[in-house]
């Protein structure tokens, strides 16, 4: 697992753990959501190449730090991973958006895309795939391998939870895409939700059922 990353910071294993209790409000639950992600960003991102400008503070001229290239993508695999979204764009606010729309074939169990929605001048930016949950992982590899044919810098895949078949899964399909998560869990259920767990996060998170 060299290419997971397991954020253990204690608010964000704190904040985790309030999610994960079933009597957690539909509000509290996105909240938290937004928080976390923001958290998960900051660990993501902390190797991003830097350049220098030339500013003026108040009291003199200095060579200041500032980030290289295009503005990065975060990439959003819909639904959920929009709760995800909003919380990294508190931290990086003048990130582009992407989304990936994608839903599991009944027949043949495979991701179908039905929306792909990108900004331009992509094999210059770093991405970071967005989606709460990493349980089969094929919505996950599926959406990197679309992404791919477009030859970005680099890519980064952010979870909340992933399960260790889904971890193996998409390591399989892509080993130079590094994983950020908040826990790998136990394992998989007969009906594919990560265990302990949270339930299901889009669910959750827009009070559907």
């Amino acid at each position: 697992m060299s290419t997971v990353t397991v954020v253990d910071h204690p608010l964000v294993q704190h904040k985790l753990t309030l999610m994960r209790d079933k009597t957690r409000s539909t509000r509290g639950f996105r909240e938290l959501l937004s928080e976390i992600a923001l958290l998960l960003a900051y660990d993501a991102t902390r190797d991003l190449d830097l350049t220098t400008v030339e500013i003026e503070t108040p009291l003199e001229s200095m060579e200041a730090p500032i980030l290289k290239g295009r503005k990065p993508v975060l990439m959003s695999i819909l639904r959920a991973g929009n709760g995800l979204l909003d919380g990294m764009l508190t931290l990086i606010p003048s990130a582009r958006v992407a989304h990936i729309g994608l839903y599991r074939d009944p027949e043949t169990l495979q991701p179908v895309e039905y929306y792909f929605k990108v900004p331009d001048h992509m094999e210059e930016r770093v991405v970071l795939v967005v989606d709460p949950m990493l349980a089969t992982g094929h919505s996950a590899i599926a959406a990197v391998k679309r992404l791919k044919e477009l030859g970005p810098r680099s890519i980064r895949f952010i979870c909340l939870l992933a399960a260790p078949e889904g971890i193996a899964a998409f390591q399989a399909a892509h080993p130079d895409v590094p994983i950020f998560t908040a826990a790998i869990d136990r394992q998989l259920n007969d009906h594919g939700y990560i265990c302990p767990g949270l339930g299901d996060a889009g669910d959750r998170m827009y009070g559907t059922r």
